[in-house]
């Protein structure tokens, strides 16, 4: 029999869920000490043996058109994220939970129920898979001006006097063949990641390079991997991989967590869903 919480949602608010974990665990009792979006209440909805981490947010806000507006407005994206990523975190912090992709709202809280419900299995299945064990990115990066050869110098003759425009034809090509050697450099060493660290992970996720208005370090990044890595072995993954890119010019690696799996979260074939809460 499925039970849920007896929190009612007004008409006016949908219901937005962080993380799934299961019941009778400390998520039970801790919810209410973090808060959720916008400074709002955290709750449990609880069913057939799982537990959903909730708030209650604007319905109108949330709607396809609302989540549009939100999305184009950067500062607010990243307020949502901060605070979805810091619901996950605590929820983390208690047991393993499966964090819910951003933006996951339903009608109320008895449609929560019924998800948690229906994906009963799936959701178990995945607990199982994740329990002991946390994520770890890997960036690997090409920055031009760390190869050696500066992007505004270029090597010259001094004996034979140089002209303006052949000095600065001199200086376009120093610098783009700078940028090719990092970026080649930078492609290898990532190619040579993965077997690296194979015994050391149970699973990989390629994700999308970063832009550079995004990335949050200099250069271009090439690579943007995760790892769900037994929580033990944490130590071992870094060592493995912390002086990899040390005599290579121009490239540089890091390795970010741990952190709760979220690329691990959701098969790509039934990805959670976003209900329109219109």
């Amino acid at each position: 029999m499925s039970t849920h919480s007896s929190a009612t949602t007004p008409a006016a608010e949908v219901s937005y869920v962080y993380a799934v974990g299961r019941a009778g665990t400390p998520l039970d009792g801790a919810a209410g000490r973090t808060a959720g979006l916008d400074g709002g209440r955290l709750r449990t909805v609880n069913s057939d043996g799982l537990v959903a981490w909730v708030s209650s947010v604007p319905r109108d806000t949330f709607s396809s058109e609302g989540m549009q507006a939100q999305l184009e407005d950067l500062e607010r994206l990243e307020a949502i994220a901060r605070t979805h990523h810091a619901v996950v975190e605590a929820a983390y912090a208690c047991t393993t939970v499966l964090p819910m992709r951003l933006a996951t709202v339903y009608l109320d809280d008895a449609r929560v129920a019924t998800m948690l419900q229906e994906r009963h299995r799936e959701f178990g299945e995945l607990l199982g898979r994740l329990e002991g064990h946390v994520e770890l990115g890997v960036k690997v990066y090409a920055d031009p001006r760390e190869t050696g050869r500066p992007d505004a110098e270029a090597p010259t003759d001094t004996l034979v006097p140089t002209s303006p425009g052949r000095a600065y034809l001199q200086q376009r090509r120093a610098a783009r063949r700078s940028h090719q050697d990092a970026h080649r450099a930078a492609g290898s060493l990532a190619a040579a990641v993965p077997d690296r660290v194979a015994a050391l992970a149970t699973a990989r996720v390629v994700h999308r390079p970063q832009q550079a208005e995004l990335a949050a370090a200099a250069g271009e990044n090439i690579a943007n991997e995760a790892y769900l890595v037994p929580a033990t072995g944490v130590a071992g993954f870094r060592n493995a991989l912390c002086a990899l890119a040390d005599d290579v010019p121009g490239v540089r690696i890091e390795i970010t967590g741990p952190w709760a799996p979220y690329s691990f979260a959701t098969p790509p074939a039934t990805a959670a869903r976003t209900e329109d809460p219109r």
